[in-house]
């Protein structure tokens, strides 16, 4: 990149590490480190946790969705504007978690069942939360090397070096800073200022991209240019489409209704707010919070695919195709060395005779590779001694080279095919980062200077507000909810508070190895499914039917989560073991034609929407069908368990703080069903909530659902759109009424989102002498140890209901 893009990546970065580091003043103990106090705004809520949410990873994780299905496909996630509109409104969930007062989901868990349910739970979900963080790492460093064109290594202090490991190991660095130094309250404060200064950012890129391409000469017609059954702008000709299709719509929708709030990775967002109110307002304020993101995201995508598949940028296009495959190889290189056009550079034969005598072992290499010669992995790497030290040693002193670009493109995707034959697994990890890094190599090639530097920005804002929420949620779950209840008596929140930094470091160590070692070989949204569903397969479950149904048993709980995690645990072991052992084990025993018959048979009453047929590359589920089945069967069990162990219902009023058992905010009145109260309108909301509400019952559900969804159903099955029509409607929908929203949410958000980070800081200088040491996650009874005194005294009818509200 240019110095003026340097420039511009490095400005807002120190204005976020100085704000953040400022704050590290307010952390006094353990309620302040978990839950920023519970004194934020909805406002800072809702832009802080919307900026954790996207990281960088589902950046380049959109990048290949779309990339691959364009917007078509997206089309039919419309039937769910309805749902959303309902399960936002009334804040389905995160209402009644936050009226529980729990700190963690393992939290509500001992309060909800039982101490040893929350400890396998959160052994369980750390497990399944660390390994799914654990490729952050590679893929965000992966995209800043490539965007950024920084080499693959680099020679310090006499050594070569992995600038994959630096740049992981300096942005991980940043994120253990941040989150050890303050807790909850620096994550979230350093996440809202960098939410605030993304809106403009990403109105610059979003502007940029439209000034290079032109939609209706360039991007249309090369949407348009798809085999029938496989449109990426037309959504009723989207059969043919597999990874990124119909049923993985379905299975999101369901999801989104039963795992609201299982996934924990924002778990300090969801007790952040001030009361229960607040934090059901930030979550409709997501409604609005969202425009740039879905218009830019989508675009940079898209642009890169006609820059890939449009005839005006052949040139370009060529020298694209060559800088990836050598890239993408080249990173390889110390892996399966021989592989690579490794050339020796220097063929006197005096200097082969020096280096025998001082390292044999490099000599040994070397005379593999004289003249040009080239060899590959299994011959280099025998000769080397399966030493890759001997390959840097011997370019340090100049006496091989394994730069790529000395090759045309023919060669070098000549040799990546030699890997298929050679070393399949090798061959899918290459392909893997090819397919991964396409978008981000061709994005530099597309914008100009000044704006490569404002994405460079974006990308690393997106990388630290993830790794810092998800460093901080992970590490926090191991010690409230594994080490806390199982210690069984009370640590001083100066212990707590060390354990808590411990512990966030360590799962940053395991996130660099794990991303250094770790060959990951599908799509990042389906290795997203597959790790999640170790949790989420049957967490759901235990969390919706915990919170508002009072016959929920533990033996329901346990067996939901088991069988859930049992299934997906088994899938991901399956997937990654199919190309190296189970397949050639089937091969071997003659059983390739009986489970292929097998496969076939089961998805022949899905087709074309699940097709499973057996190849030697890739099991024949992907990760969002192994998911989907463990869902179902974790939702089955629960609600038969339960209602088969139920012996008497859970008082539900004391675990959410209600009635006798108030104990902040305003007491909600039982009124009778009306058409406000379905949009989820109380005596709480003030006549500017009540606006926000009908605004997003009105954007929601009146124009997304009714007019476009049902509306475009209806006419194109009584007379189907020409396919040019959706392109112009796709423009219209993502240009001018996304960038219409996204205009007026710039400033909207900007404003009051400083106003409430303001309001943020005097609330906290508010409390800083007037912490709870009691409110540190421990659970006595069902009841959190903060509110065991309260209890008592309503319980043994001391207090009344009025007297418990300490406001």
């Amino acid at each position: 990149m240019h110095w003026i893009d340097w420039v511009i990546v490095a400005l807002p970065l120190l204005i976020v590490f100085f704000i953040g580091w400022k704050t590290q003043r307010y952390v006094t103990g353990v309620s302040d480190f978990l839950t920023a106090g519970r004194v934020a705004g909805r406002y800072v809520v809702s832009v802080a946790s919307g900026e954790a949410a996207m990281g960088l990873v589902s950046l380049v994780a959109i990048f290949e969705m779309y990339y691959n299905s364009g917007f078509a496909f997206q089309f039919w996630n419309g039937i769910s504007a309805p749902i959303g509109l309902f399960l936002g409104l009334t804040g389905y969930c995160i209402y009644r978690f936050r009226e529980t007062r729990a700190m963690t989901m393992g939290q509500f868990f001992e309060m909800r069942y039982s101490r040893k349910f929350r400890i396998f739970a959160a052994i369980l979900q750390s497990t399944s939360g660390v390994v799914n963080y654990a490729i952050f790492p590679a893929v965000s460093a992966r995209f800043i090397i490539y965007y950024c064109n920084l080499p693959h290594y680099f020679d310090f202090l006499g050594m070569t070096w992995a600038t994959f490991h630096a740049v992981m190991l300096l942005f991980l660095g940043v994120a253990v800073l941040i989150v050890t130094r303050g807790g909850q309250i620096t994550v979230m404060v350093c996440d809202c200022v960098q939410g605030l200064l993304n809106y403009p950012l990403m109105a610059i890129v979003v502007i940029a991209i439209l000034f290079r391409f032109s939609w209706f000469d360039e991007m249309a017609p090369t949407l348009l240019d798809r085999e029938v059954g496989k449109s990426m702008l037309n959504p009723f000709d989207v059969q043919k489409l597999r990874t990124f299709n119909l049923f993985y719509v379905m299975v999101g929708i369901i999801s989104n209704v039963f795992n609201r709030m299982a996934w924990s990775g924002t778990q300090g967002y969801n007790t952040a707010a001030l009361n229960a109110h607040e934090q059901k307002m930030g979550q409709v304020l997501g409604t609005w919070r969202t425009a740039f993101n879905i218009m830019l995201y989508p675009l940079l995508a898209i642009a890169a695919y006609t820059l890939w598949h449009n005839a005006n940028f052949a040139e370009r296009r060529g020298l694209v195709r060559q800088e990836l495959a050598q890239t993408a190889i080249e990173e390889l290189a110390t892996e399966y060395a021989g592989t690579v056009a490794i050339r020796a550079t220097a063929n006197n034969p005096s200097s082969l005779e020096k280096l025998r005598q001082s390292s044999p072992q490099q000599a040994a290499v070397l005379e593999q590779l004289r003249n040009g010669k080239v060899t590959y992995p299994a011959p280099l790497l025998e000769a080397a001694g399966t030493d890759i030290d001997a390959l840097h040693a011997l370019r340090r002193k100049g006496l091989i080279d394994w730069d790529m670009h000395g090759l045309n493109l023919e060669q070098v995707e000549e040799r990546i095919e030699l890997l298929k034959a050679e070393d399949p697994a090798l061959h899918k990890k290459t392909m893997t980062i090819h397919n991964q890094m396409r978008v981000p190599l061709t994005l530099r090639f597309m914008l100009p200077i000044g704006v490569t530097g404002v994405l460079c920005a974006i990308a690393i804002f997106l990388m630290i507000s993830t790794d810092t929420t998800y460093l901080h949620s992970w590490g926090s779950i191991i010690i409230q909810d594994v080490v806390l209840p199982l210690r069984g008596r009370p640590f001083t929140p100066r212990q707590q508070l060390l354990l808590l930094r411990i512990s966030i470091t360590a799962v940053a160590v395991f996130a660099f190895v794990f991303s250094s070692i770790f060959a990951q070989v599908d799509f990042i949204m389906m290795f997203f499914s597959i790790t999640g569903a170790i949790w989420l397969g049957g967490a759901g479950s235990c969390i919706v039917f915990g919170l508002y149904w009072k016959r929920g048993t533990a033996a329901g709980a346990w067996s939901s989560l088991i069988a859930g995690s049992s299934i997906a645990t088994t899938g991901f072991v399956v997937q990654h073991s199919w190309v190296g052992h189970i397949y050639p084990w089937l091969q071997r025993h003659n059983l390739l034609e009986a489970v292929s018959n097998f496969f076939a048979t089961a998805s022949a009453p899905f087709e074309p929407f699940i097709i499973w047929r057996v190849n030697e590359m890739s099991f024949p589920m992907n990760s969002q069908e192994i998911y989907f089945l463990a869902l179902i069967v974790s939702i089955s069990l629960y609600v038969v368990v339960s209602l088969l162990t139920c012996k008497e219902a859970f008082n539900m009023d004391r675990m959410l703080h209600r009635g006798k058992y108030h104990v902040e905010g305003k007491e909600l009145a039982k009124t009778r069903w009306n058409f406000s109260k379905m949009l989820g309108i109380n005596e709480n909301y003030t006549r500017g909530d009540r606006i926000l509400a009908w605004s997003v019952f009105i954007w929601s559900f009146v124009f997304r659902f009714c007019i476009v969804f049902v509306g475009f159903i209806i006419w194109n099955l009584i007379s189907p759109w020409p396919k040019h029509w959706w392109a112009n409607w796709f423009w219209i929908d993502y240009i001018y009424v996304m960038g219409l929203n996204a205009t007026i949410t710039v400033f909207w958000f900007g404003i009051c989102g400083t106003r409430d980070l303001i309001r943020m800081f005097k609330r906290l200088d508010a409390r800083i002498e007037n912490a709870d040491v009691l409110d540190d996650g421990r659970v006595e009874g069902h009841v959190s140890a903060a509110d065991l005194a309260l209890v008592a005294k309503v319980e043994d009818g001391k207090i009344d209901a009025s007297e418990a509200d300490p406001k």
